[in-house]
């Protein structure tokens, strides 16, 4: 009797693609949307409802049932919440990560398993791989699409039950199986941006669900030179949109840091200026695959956004559980709220959420207090 996985069809071609050859391969598919966002774009038009017909039609073509589970209750609750308590405090959060570690690999595994599957799949650009009963976390094969990073939040429940059946491939493979089988979202563009937020104006996003006020730009000096419209509008190592030309040097300006009590945004002037940089971090919250700390002190590399180069780094752990990571050479812009995720070579160890940072130059701590 075959297996039955249970995959997370959003309506792209990845997932498209995943679903084609899971079937391939012999096992008994259901293709499952999950519903965690209802709400119209600019034009009027509920995306969720785009991309659910078009999973229904790959579905279709490929001869598998399909169904939508709402989960919005769950995502409010566990993410979006989660999303705008971090911009309360300053910080820019990733909800990415969230959704997978909350929703995807948490609530979805559960669904799943009452509809009595024996796995799940993603259309997601990682592996798994299973040594001596422990389950690792592996880049996916094509390095421009790997999505490890949004995945590090993920235990060994989620991932001994877990399928990626593209994360062998690239993406240009993945549009030719697409293209070749003639599945309805071979064309379709990959989508942007934050789930819930798509393709909308950001700041506009944030101003309905949060309170803002305008106040100072403070350079590192210490003097007023403009006004900005709401915290949450800036983060760290921020350039665009923050309107203040003919001062200074004629560098472009960059965001350095916040402070909640004054309302102020310091920022300073030139792409490498030192209060950009620091030289570690404190990480909160550690959550590791194999779900048990390394041997410390741990020598791997570290990403602090998706996409960043690997950094080398050495991890401690302090007393109060949370991670002490320093870095073999000060890194720009790394930004409190975000994640820091751990590697050894192609395996993912895990993450934390940044907390802090120390500044190269030990003048500047006062700019994240």
């Amino acid at each position: 009797m075959s297996k039955r996985v249970i995959l997370g069809m959003s309506g792209g071609v990845d997932s498209s693609v995943s679903a084609l050859l899971l079937k391939e391969a012999g096992y008994e598919v259901i293709g499952l949307f999950m519903k965690n966002w209802d709400e119209k774009d600019d034009d009027g038009i509920c995306t969720a409802t785009e991309d659910s017909d078009d999973a229904r039609r790959v579905a279709n073509q490929i001869g598998i049932p399909y169904y939508t589970v709402n989960f919005e209750k769950e995502y409010w609750d566990r993410v979006f919440t989660y999303f705008l308590d971090e911009y309360k405090k300053g910080r820019t959060p990733n909800p990415d990560v969230m959704c997978n570690q909350e929703i995807k690999f948490n609530a979805f595994l559960d669904y799943a398993l009452k509809l009595e599957g024996d796995y799940i799949a993603m259309g997601h650009y990682a592996q798994v791989q299973e040594r001596n009963g422990d389950y690792y976390l592996i880049r996916g094969k094509d390095v421009n699409k790997d999505q490890s990073y949004f995945l590090s939040r993920i235990g060994q429940k989620a991932l001994s039950k877990t399928i990626f059946p593209i994360g062998h491939l690239e993406k240009s493979e993945v549009r030719e199986i697409a293209k070749k089988n003639e599945l309805y979202t071979a064309l379709k563009k990959d989508s942007t941006g934050i789930c819930f937020i798509g393709e909308r104006n950001f700041d506009e996003f944030l101003d309905k669900y949060l309170l803002t006020k305008e106040g100072d730009f403070i350079d590192v000096d210490g003097n007023k030179v403009g006004r900005h419209n709401g915290l949450i509008h800036y983060t760290l190592g921020q350039r665009k949109g923050i309107g203040i030309g003919g001062i200074g040097t004629g560098e472009p300006w960059f965001v350095v840091g916040k402070n909640i009590k004054e309302n102020m945004v310091y920022i300073a002037q030139g792409e490498n200026h030192p209060a950009l940089y620091s030289t570690s971090l404190i990480g909160e919250n550690p959550s590791w695959i194999l779900e048990k700390a390394p041997e410390i002190p741990l020598r791997c590399t570290a990403k602090f956004r998706y996409r960043q180069a690997d950094v080398p780094v050495t991890v401690n752990i302090l007393d109060s559980g949370e991670l002490h990571i320093v870095y073999d050479k000060p890194v720009k812009a790394v930004t409190p709220g975000q994640v820091a995720v751990l590697y050894q070579d192609e395996v993912c160890l895990g993450s934390c959420i940044i907390k802090s940072i120390d500044p190269l130059d030990k003048k500047y701590e006062y700019l994240n207090r």
